[in-house]
C-alpha cells in the first residue's frame, strides 16, 4: 500500500460499486441486545456523515463529507447544516477547541475551519499546498493538531489561526488519526508506514512498527489505562501501545472487518466500527472482543464517539444516518 494517496472520498466512490443499492433508511432501526442496543436515525438532508463529537453545547457536530456542510444535532436529532464557504471542500473530521468553538478539517479545501456553536465559520488555509488535512484534536498546549496525509506532516492551529507543520522522515507515511496522549505528547497513525507515532509539543517525531506488515493503522485513542489504543484496518486488528512504544495486537473474528474509528467508553472499554464488518466491537483492557451487528447493511460506519448517559454514537456515510448503541 505504500505511495497510495487518494482522497478518502474516492473509496467510498469505489466501495459504493461493490454495494447494492438498498431502500432508504426508516427511522429508528434496532437490534433488541444490551449491551449492544443500537438506534439508527436519518440525517434530514444528510449527505455522507463521517466525523462526530459531543460539543460544548451538548449537541453532536457531525462533518458531512459529501454535502459539504457542517451539522449541528441536538440529543433529540433536530438536524441544522451549515454550509462551509469553500466549495467541495470535502470536510473530514471535527474536534472541539478550547475557546468553545469546534474545529474541522477540509481534505480537498486545504484548510482548517473553526465553527461557533452558532454556526458561524472561519477558514485558516494549510500552508503546504494539497497537505489534504483528515484528523484534528485537541492538544494539551490548548492547540489544535492535525494531520495531513497527503504531505507526511503533522500540523498545529492556534486559536488565533497560526498554522505551524512539522514533517515526517516519510512524506508517504499518510499519518491518519491523531490524539493527545496520557503522556503529554500527540499521538498518531501512520497508515502506508505501518507505524504509531508520537510527537512532542516541541515537534520532536519517534515512530514505533506495528509488529503485522501491511496493518495500515487507522483510528486512534487514548485509553484510561494509560494506554493508547488504535485500530488496524488493513488486517482486522485492535492494537495498543504503551507510551514507551510498547505494541500489543488482539485480531477480530475476521480480517476483513476493517476497524476504523475508535474511541473510550464507560468502564474503560475501547469501542470501535467496522466498515466492512458492519458491526460497532468492544474491547476491554485484557483484550476481548464482542462485537454488535449493525441494523442497516451496509451502512458503512466511521467515526465514534462518547455521547450522554453512557451511550456511544457513530456516523453511517452510506446510509446518511447517525446512529446510538448503549454500552450497559
Amino acid at each position: 500500500m505504500k505511495g497510495v494517496r487518494l482522497p478518502r472520498y474516492l473509496f467510498f466512490v469505489l466501495l459504493a460499486c461493490f454495494i447494492p443499492v438498498l431502500p432508504a433508511t426508516v427511522s429508528a432501526h434496532t437490534i433488541p441486545t444490551i449491551p449492544g442496543k443500537i438506534t439508527e436515525y436519518q440525517i434530514p438532508g444528510g449527505n455522507g456523515p463521517n466525523g462526530i463529537v459531543l460539543g460544548p453545547d451538548d449537541n453532536f457536530w457531525v462533518v458531512e463529507t459529501d454535502g459539504n456542510t457542517i451539522d449541528r444535532i441536538t440529543p433529540k436529532v433536530k438536524v441544522t447544516h451549515f454550509t462551509i464557504p469553500t466549495s467541495q471542500s470535502i470536510p473530514a473530521e471535527i474536534a472541539v477547541g478550547p475557546d468553545g468553538n469546534l474545529w474541522f478539517t477540509e481534505e480537498i479545501g486545504n484548510k482548517i475551519g473553526r465553527i461557533t456553536t452558532g454556526g458561524v465559520i472561519t477558514e485558516f488555509p494549510v500552508p503546504t499546498d494539497n497537505g489534504w488535512p483528515a484528523y484534528i484534536t485537541l492538544g494539551p498546549d490548548g492547540n489544535l493538531w492535525f494531520t495531513e496525509y497527503n504531505a507526511g506532516k503533522i500540523g498545529k492551529i492556534t486559536p488565533a489561526g497560526q498554522i505551524t507543520e512539522y514533517p515526517l522522515p516519510d512524506s508517504q507515511a499518510v499519518p491518519w488519526d491523531i490524539v493527545s496522549g496520557p503522556d503529554g505528547n500527540l499521538w498518531f497513525t501512520e497508515a502506508n508506514d505501518n507505524k504509531i507515532g508520537r510527537i512532542s509539543l516541541s515537534g520532536q517525531i519517534t515512530e514505533f512498527p506495528t509488529p503485522t506488515s501491511n496493518s495500515y493503522p487507522f483510528g486512534i485513542t487514548s485509553g484510561a489505562d494509560g494506554k493508547l489504543w488504535f485500530t488496524e484496518r488493513g488486517v482486522g486488528k485492535i492494537g495498543r501501545v504503551t507510551t514507551g512504544g510498547k505494541i500489543t495486537e488482539y485480531a477480530l473474528p475476521k480480517s476483513s472487518s476493517e476497524p476504523s474509528g475508535i474511541t473510550l467508553g464507560p468502564g474503560g472499554n475501547l469501542w470501535f466500527t467496522e466498515v466492512i464488518g458492519n458491526k460497532i466491537g468492544r474491547i476491554t483492557p485484557h483484550g476481548v472482543i464482542t462485537e454488535y451487528l449493525i441494523p442497516s447493511d451496509p451502512s458503512v460506519a466511521q467515526d465514534i464517539t462518547r455521547g450522554p448517559h453512557g451511550k456511544l454514537w457513530f456516523t453511517e456515510n452510506y446510509t446518511n444516518d447517525i446512529a446510538k448503541i448503549t454500552t450497559r
